[in-house]
């Protein structure tokens, strides 16, 4: 069994996940709109260009997302999407992309159990544990 988190967004998903990209890599797979689906009769017109479904392969991970009708708009609370890098440069460098215009939660640094590991909200509203490998010796 894989678990795969799934996000909601309040109407900028398609620009979290080319940002999301940008930083990750992997590949968009999907990135379907209300419009031209039957979903389509069921939301307001300003609403029909925004994202039903996006999807984000990361290789044996994937993250999803959409954005979620104003009626249905909850913010994201006590759940973090936890990366896990072999390499602490390359988590120290994601971490610091998605600083950018967030909120730190935790410095990222060494400790007990990991050569580099931070806990931020990204300016999406996401939440994100950044984690290096684990201390050799």
């Amino acid at each position: 069994m894989r678990a795969h988190p799934y996000l909601f967004f309040t109407g900028n998903c398609e620009e979290a996940f080319t940002f999301y990209q940008g930083v990750l890599g992997g590949k968009i797979t999907a990135m379907m709109t209300h419009r031209g689906t039957e979903a389509e009769a069921h939301v307001p017109e300003d609403w029909k260009d925004k994202v039903m479904h996006a999807a984000l392969d990361l290789g044996e991970d994937v993250i999803m997302a959409s954005d979620s009708p104003p009626a249905f708009q909850e913010p994201i609370q006590s759940v973090y999407v936890s990366l896990q890098f072999d390499d602490v440069k390359e988590a120290r460098r994601v971490y610091d992309a998605f600083a950018e215009g967030g909120t730190i939660k935790m410095d990222f640094g060494p400790n007990f159990f990991s050569t580099g590991f931070g806990m931020l909200i990204d300016r999406f509203g996401v939440r994100w544990m950044v984690n290096g490998p684990a201390p050799q010796g």
